[in-house]
C-alpha cells in the first residue's frame, strides 16, 4: 500500500514590523517568483521523500498535458509518488492542477441541488453505475458521470458500454448539458477537453503498478468530480481480495481522506465501504455486465447488485437533500427499478449517445435471450464442474449421488486474472478488448451445490482454456460442508462528510 497522506504542515505567518502596511515584514522590491524546477529536480524531489508545492504540482501536470513529460517521467513521478505518498495539501493540489488541465462544466443554477453523481475503485462484476445514472435521472437528478476505462485486473464503465454498437463516450461539454437537458444523465469519458491531465496519468498508472497509490486514487476520482460542480457525490471504496485494498482498514484510510480532500474543494462526499472477495453479481465481462444491468433495470437479477445500487442511490439523494432519509431515497432507486423508468432512461441514454434507436429500443424491451443476440458475443463456451470426490473415470456408473458441498466463496480475483488473459482486460495502455469474452456464475454463495454439477461458463475466443487457466479457476470455487446461508451484503460501512454549516445563508 502507498505511503499515507497526512496532514501538511501549516506556514507560521512572518512577522509584521510596526507601521508596516505590506503585509509582510520586509521592505523595498518583492522576491522575483523562483524558477520552475525542472522535472527531474521534482521527480528527484519526491524520489527522495520531499514535498512538492502547489506550483511544482502545476507545472508536473502542465508537461504532462502539453506533450514535454515523456512517458518515463511520467511513470517516474507517478512511482515516486507511490512509495513516497502525498499529504493532505498535496493532494488537494493535484487534484486541482488535474481538475484544472482542461474546461470546467457549468449548469443552469436551478440545477445545482439535483447535480449528483457515483464512483467506484474498481471491482470484479462492477456494473454498479450503468444501472444507478439512470435510475438517479428516474429519481429527478441531474448525473454527469465522467468515468473511467478497466484498471488492473478491474472492468471499465466506458469499456463495458461500448461494447453496445455505436455508443460513443466522448462527448463535449455542450453535448453532456444537452444529455442532462434531455435524459437526465450521461456516462462520458475524458477527452482533452474534460480533465485531459487525469486521462493520460490514468493510462499510465495501469502499466506502471502505480494503480493503489492513495494520493493518486484520490486525486483521479475527484478531479473528474469537481469539474462536474456537483451538489454530492458517493463514492464506492472497495475492499477484498479482488480489491485495490485488501483490508477494510486500508479502505476505510482512503474513504477518509477522499471525504476530507473533497470538503476542502467544497465537495460533499461520502464513501461506502463494500466488499470485493465475490464478484458482483453473476456476470463478468463487457457485454455481460451489460445484459445484467439490465436485467436489474428490468426489476430482477442479482440479489447483491440491487442492495448495492439502491443503497448508494438512497445515500446520494439523502446528501443531496431530495430524501429526508436513506431509506427514503433506497426505496425511490427501488421503485425506479421496478417499475421500469431507469430502463427508460438508459434506452434514452444509448440512443442520445450514439446508439442507433432501433437496437437501443431492442435491447431494453427484448428478453434476456434476445438481447445476447444483439450484443457482441465470443466464439467459445466452456462449462466447470464443481470437482468431485474422485476423478470422474474411477466412479462406478451406478455410484450413489455425490456429496453435496456449500459455496462458501467464488475468489474474484483469480476469476478477472483468467479473463484478462483471455482478452477481457489491457496489458498496455490503449490495447484492443475482446468485449465477448466473461464468465457467469451458476451458482450464488450460500447455495448448496452437487459436486460435479456445473458451476461457471466462460465465455472466450479461444477454442479452449489452458490447463493452468481450468486449474485456476477452479481453486477459486471454495466449497465446505457447512448448511447453507444467506449471503451477506457488500455494502460495510459509510463514511459521511462533515455537517452542513447550520447558517441560514448556507445553500441546500
Amino acid at each position: 500500500m502507498a505511503a499515507p497522506v497526512t496532514p501538511g504542515p501549516s506556514a507560521s505567518p512572518a512577522p509584521v514590523a510596526p507601521g508596516d502596511l505590506s503585509g509582510g515584514g520586509s521592505r523595498g522590491p518583492p522576491d522575483p517568483p523562483p524558477e520552475p524546477k525542472q522535472l527531474p529536480e521534482l521527480i528527484r524531489l519526491k524520489r527522495d521523500g520531499g514535498r512538492l508545492s502547489e506550483a511544482d504540482i502545476r507545472d508536473f501536470v502542465r508537461a504532462v498535458v502539453d506533450g514535454s513529460a515523456q512517458g518515463a517521467q511520467i511513470g517516474a513521478m507517478l512511482m515516486a509518488i507511490r512509495l513516497r505518498g502525498m499529504d493532505l495539501e498535496e493532494t488537494a493540489a493535484l487534484t486541482r492542477a488535474l481538475a484544472k488541465s482542461g474546461q470546467q462544466l457549468e449548469w443552469p443554477e436551478a440545477w445545482r441541488p439535483q447535480l449528483v453523481d457515483k464512483h467506484s475503485t474498481g471491482g470484479v462484476g462492477d456494473k454498479v453505475s450503468l444501472v444507478l445514472a439512470p435510475a438517479l435521472a428516474a429519481c429527478g437528478c441531474k448525473v454527469p458521470m465522467i468515468s473511467g476505462r478497466g484498471l488492473g485486473h478491474t472492468g471499465g464503465t466506458l469499456d463495458k458500454l461500448e461494447s453496445i454498437p455505436g455508443f460513443t463516450v466522448i462527448q463535449s461539454p455542450e453535448q453532456m448539458q444537452r444529455l442532462l437537458e434531455r435524459v437526465g444523465c450521461c456516462i462520458v469519458g475524458q477527452s482533452k477537453k474534460l480533465v485531459p491531465a487525469d486521462g493520460i496519468l490514468y493510462e499510465a498508472r495501469d502499466v506502471t503498478a502505480t494503480v493503489d497509490s492513495l494520493p493518486l486514487i484520490t486525486a483521479s476520482i475527484l478531479s473528474k468530480k469537481v469539474v462536474e460542480n456537483l451538489s454530492a457525490l458517493v463514492v464506492d471504496v472497495k475492499f477484498g481480495g479482488a480489491a485495490v485494498f485488501s483490508s477494510q482498514a486500508q479502505a476505510r484510510e482512503l474513504a477518509e481522506v477522499l471525504v476530507g480532500v473533497g470538503a476542502s474543494l467544497g465537495l460533499r462526499v461520502a464513501a461506502a465501504l463494500t466488499a470485493m472477495d465475490n464478484p458482483l453479481g453473476r456476470s463478468v465481462g463487457h457485454t455481460l455486465e451489460v445484459e445484467e444491468a439490465l436485467r436489474c433495470m428490468d426489476g430482477a437479477g442479482p440479489a447483491d447488485l440491487r442492495d448495492l445500487v439502491t443503497r448508494l442511490g438512497g445515500v446520494l439523494l439523502w446528501l443531496s437533500g431530495q430524501a429526508e432519509a436513506q431509506d427514503e431515497g433506497a426505496a425511490r432507486v427501488a421503485k425506479a427499478l421496478e417499475d421500469g423508468s431507469a430502463r427508460d432512461r438508459f434506452e434514452r441514454m444509448l440512443a442520445a449517445q450514439g446508439v442507433d434507436p432501433g437496437l437501443a429500443r431492442a435491447l431494453c424491451s427484448g428478453t434476456p435471450a434476445q438481447r445476447r443476440q444483439l450484443l457482441p458475443g465470443a466464439r467459445e463456451q466452456e462449462e466447470l464442474h464443481a470437482p468431485a470426490d474422485a476423478p470422474a473415470a474411477a466412479r462406478p456408473a451406478r455410484q450413489r449421488p455425490l456429496p453435496a458441498g456449500t459455496v462458501e466463496l467464488v475468489q474474484a480475483l483469480p476469476l478477472a486474472r483468467v479473463l484478462h488473459e483471455l482478452g477481457a482486460g489491457r496489458s498496455r495502455a490503449g490495447e484492443p478488448l475482446r468485449p465477448g469474452v466473461g464468465a457467469e456464475l451458476l451458482v450464488s454463495v450460500g447455495q448448496r451445490l452437487r459436486r460435479g454439477t456445473p458451476w461457471l461458463r466462460v465465455h472466450l475466443d479461444a477454442p479452449a482454456l489452458s490447463g493452468p487457466q481450468r486449474r485456476a479457476l477452479q481453486e477459486a470455487l471454495v466449497l465446505s460442508d457447512r448448511a447453507p446461508f444467506a449471503a451477506s451484503s457488500p455494502f460495510a460501512d459509510l463514511v459521511l462528510p462533515p455537517p452542513r454549516p447550520t447558517s441560514t445563508h448556507t445553500q441546500q
